[in-house]
């Protein structure tokens, strides 16, 4: 098999937006970074500019997103950008953040593939290094729903599976046989949420930075147009209903089983935090990011056994 080398980026790079939680508004920014780097996050916006590595190691919240901290310092909702790197390529970048959360844009990694793309990728002089397994490693959770299991394979290939017990999300299936694959049939697919969820977020001071433009919005249940109207309030769109296939008129669908592609590029997003490209053939049924990252840490601690 030819020799793979190690990447980064050839120039910095900015994305600014909106962190989908917080509602800060602010700039990230990817800075080329030398072999053996990693990713790591720097906030500039404190006075000691902490650096996060991205690692398992670090994860310190999966409850509406993927976060990382070190010292009482946190990025929150790295699991897109994460993937974007890993999808494209980079190996090592350092990543300037001026708020707590990476920009949310419209749900998917496109916009970070974009930025990575207009900066350019770079080959490196070290060899890129991998994590493989040689058996077959289950991580099992009948009460939470999940199963996600990887077997040895030459490549790095991930089968997704969602089940929400409803009819307006039915059973959906997703697969990306490599990473090559990941600009166009994954990196667009954005993240979805149901109405109800929708409502608790936003009860509970969530979803700041929200605007309808970032999320598939799942409704199943009956819905008064008082209840529409007062959401197309919230979000400031003129107008708000509910298309034929139970979803807000708020975006149309790249894929018709988006969901679950976007399942697959969070899964990708979290297992980055290995720090090494994992050579293995992942299928994950009903997979989150608490699933993702204790996954990850079994693989991880498989390989400390060995």
């Amino acid at each position: 098999m030819a020799v793979e080398y190690q990447c980064t980026i050839k120039k910095p790079v900015s994305v600014e937006g909106m962190g989908l939680h917080t509602g800060q508004k602010g700039t990230m920014t990817f800075h080329p970074a030398a072999e053996g780097h990693g990713v790591k996050f720097r906030r500039i916006d404190k006075q000691d500019q902490p650096v996060i590595p991205a690692n398992i190691e670090h994860v310190v919240d999966t409850s509406r997103g993927t976060t990382i901290g070190i010292n009482g310092t946190r990025v929150y909702t790295i699991e897109h950008v994460l993937a974007a790197l890993t999808g494209m390529g980079i190996d090592n970048v350092l990543i300037d953040l001026d708020m707590d959360e990476i920009p949310i844009r419209d749900g998917s990694s496109r916009y970070f593939v974009e930025a990575i793309e207009h900066a350019g990728i770079e080959q490196q002089n070290v060899e890129r290094e991998y994590i493989t397994v040689d058996k077959e490693l289950v991580l099992e959770n009948a009460e939470k729903g999940f199963r996600l299991c990887i077997v040895p394979a030459d490549d790095f290939v991930v089968d997704v599976k969602i089940d929400y017990g409803t009819s307006v999300l039915n059973v959906q299936e997703a697969h990306l046989g490599s990473l090559d694959d990941f600009k166009t049939e994954i990196s667009p697919c954005r993240t979805f949420v149901f109405l109800h969820e929708l409502e608790f977020l936003l009860q509970n001071n969530l979803i700041k930075g929200g605007d309808l433009s970032n999320a598939i919005v799942f409704v199943n249940r009956k819905v008064s147009q008082d209840e529409l109207d007062r959401l197309a309030t919230l979000f400031n769109k003129p107008k708000v209903k509910v298309k034929d296939e139970g979803i807000l008129n708020n975006l149309e669908l790249h894929f018709w089983n988006e969901p679950a592609r976007h399942k697959l590029l969070d899964v990708v997003g979290d297992l980055s935090l290995l720090g090494k490209r994992i050579k293995g053939h992942v299928s994950a049924f009903k997979p989150g990011h608490y699933a993702n990252t204790e996954f990850a840490k079994l693989i991880l601690q498989h390989k400390k056994l060995k």
